[in-house]
């Protein structure tokens, strides 16, 4: 199994890149958001997390920017009726982020807006992933999120001095998404400002 690329970029589209590994050209399907995080130029050597896709008439190969986006589409193709072209459709289509709130929210009117979901596929894989992206919530997190510690140091604190956990966490967010540059101290004070409202 073929699980991480590094190599020269010999020729990229939005949907597809050649990587030169030693001599050899690999074509790896990419999502819109792996795409957008490749350097500018040609010739530059970069590294993939990849998936290898084996068919009975060909091998194929699928390349993710990041672990936590890999992981994203282990889980969707996992889902019945759901393929590796499909799985890489709807990562082009929605932010990992995004979706991850969107499946442990049950929010399904977020999910059938991305294109190429209907009613019941959205169904799907909320039924379907709702509790296994509430499990790994923590680790996605911890690894998409740069802000992960001081959010969880914050909320943290904020039970500690007797406040709900679901409250605090509601409030840290809110803060969050409002500051620039947080710090814990910056999260700390501007959450119970919120929270005694």
């Amino acid at each position: 199994m073929i699980g991480y690329l590094t190599g020269k970029i010999i020729s990229k589209k939005p949907t597809q890149i050649m990587l030169d590994v030693n001599g050899v050209g690999y074509i790896i399907n990419i999502t819109i958001s792996t795409f957008e995080s490749l350097p500018k130029d040609s010739e530059q050597i970069v590294s993939l997390h990849t998936y290898l896709n084996v068919r009975e008439d060909a091998l194929i190969l699928f390349g993710f920017s990041t672990l936590a986006e890999k992981e994203m589409f282990q889980l969707l193709i996992a889902v019945n009726g759901v393929g590796p072209k499909s799985a890489q459709s709807i990562l082009s289509g929605i932010q990992i982020d995004e979706l991850h709130t969107a499946l442990r929210n049950n929010d399904l009117s977020r999910i059938v807006a991305i294109p190429g979901i209907g009613k019941k596929t959205g169904e799907r894989l909320i039924i379907e992933l709702r509790d296994k992206v509430e499990k790994s919530s923590d680790s996605f997190e911890a690894a998409t999120d740069s802000n992960y510690a001081i959010k969880k140091d914050a909320i943290l604190a904020l039970t500690q001095l007797g406040y709900n956990t679901k409250i605090a966490e509601k409030a840290v967010r809110t803060i969050l998404d409002a500051t620039e540059s947080p710090t814990l101290e910056i999260l700390l004070k501007n959450s119970l400002a919120l929270l005694n409202k």
